[in-house]
């Protein structure tokens, strides 16, 4: 059934943190590659060839609906998954730059642009915030990939030569986990969560994930072994939480899973590369088995939503 409004048009955010989650997953397939002879390199390339046409795509449909009408931008700020989606996407274009680090390609301007798309990102939404009225203003996990988004920056910066940018970076993403952490708490104290919004706890995973990246890069393996256990633990509760996330059936939240278990896998890489052993790569085997089908499930999924769209209507995306 062909639909009344072109594709382009009713693009959604919601894209955004598949994409993020597709690209972690290869970059996982990658890493595993170095540490376990058996698995080769090329499935890793293959996926991030994959994952990287695929994040294309949507931002080239996104950049048309932009153009063809900009307010669009900020009707689309209207929903906390749709801000999270536009993080999303200056997050992945951090992360496309390490995918890139092998070919030498332009990767500079690549890692530029996705930190200043993620500062452009982070004042939108703060405006979006603004705007809201006082009633509506509340932290929710969504606002880890907004405001702690730059802590992405270490992964491909220090590989780059941007050292003390990578430093800024991360310490100024770990100011906004501290509030963003605080205030999601105190909120949730008080609202329940609702059902629909459920899976998006398993966010929760990611910035504790993305420390232990970035400091691993930075060389500080004192706070790399923090995070890296504070990330297991938190994964052990989370799977206790599963099936009270998973009440709610199917929304376009479910993508709230892909970037937080990809993040998890390859803290496990970095960790059998530093020698930390069995545990850790008995993580690189659950991160694959569990993370590839559950994230390229939801890759196929979020396409055919979005072909019929499905995914545009359950995620409240704005129509250019």
């Amino acid at each position: 059934m062909l639909l009344e409004t072109p594709l382009w048009r009713q693009t959604p955010p919601a894209a955004f943190p598949v994409c993020l989650g597709f690209m972690s997953l290869a970059l996982g397939w990658r890493g595993a590659a170095d540490i376990i002879p058996w698995i080769s390199e090329d499935i890793g390339n293959l996926m991030l060839a994959a994952s990287t046409g695929y994040f294309i795509w949507f931002v080239g449909f996104y950049l048309r609906k932009l153009l063809s009408r900009p307010s669009v931008l900020f009707e689309d700020m209207q929903s906390p998954p749709a801000r999270a989606g536009i993080a999303s996407m200056a997050m992945a274009m951090m992360l496309l730059a390490a995918a890139l680090l092998p070919l030498g390609v332009s990767v500079p301007l690549v890692w530029w642009t996705g930190v200043v798309m993620q500062i452009l990102a982070s004042a939108i939404v703060l405006h979006a915030i603004w705007q809201d009225p006082p009633e509506k203003r509340h932290f929710t996990t969504f606002q880890y990939l907004t405001f702690v988004g730059p802590v992405l920056g270490p992964i491909a910066g220090v590989p780059l030569g941007y050292v003390w940018q990578s430093q800024a970076l991360i310490w100024a993403a770990m100011v906004a986990y501290v509030i963003v952490t605080a205030g999601i708490l105190l909120t949730f104290r008080r609202d329940p969560l609702p059902r629909a919004l459920r899976p998006s706890v398993m966010i929760f995973l990611a910035p504790v994930c993305l420390f232990a990246l970035g400091f691993g890069t930075l060389g500080n393996h004192e706070l790399f072994l923090w995070f890296y256990r504070a990330g297991d633990v938190m994964l052990v509760g989370l799977i206790i939480l599963l099936p009270w996330m998973l009440r709610g059936g199917y929304t376009p939240v479910w993508a709230s899973f892909t970037f937080p278990i990809a993040a998890w896998l390859n803290v496990q890489v970095m960790a059998v590369a530093t020698g930390h052993g069995t545990m850790a790569l008995t993580g690189v085997y659950a991160g694959l088995a569990i993370g590839t089908p559950v994230i390229l499930y939801l890759v196929y999924r979020t396409v055919m939503e979005w072909v019929t769209g499905d995914l545009a209507r359950d995620s409240h995306a704005a129509t250019a």
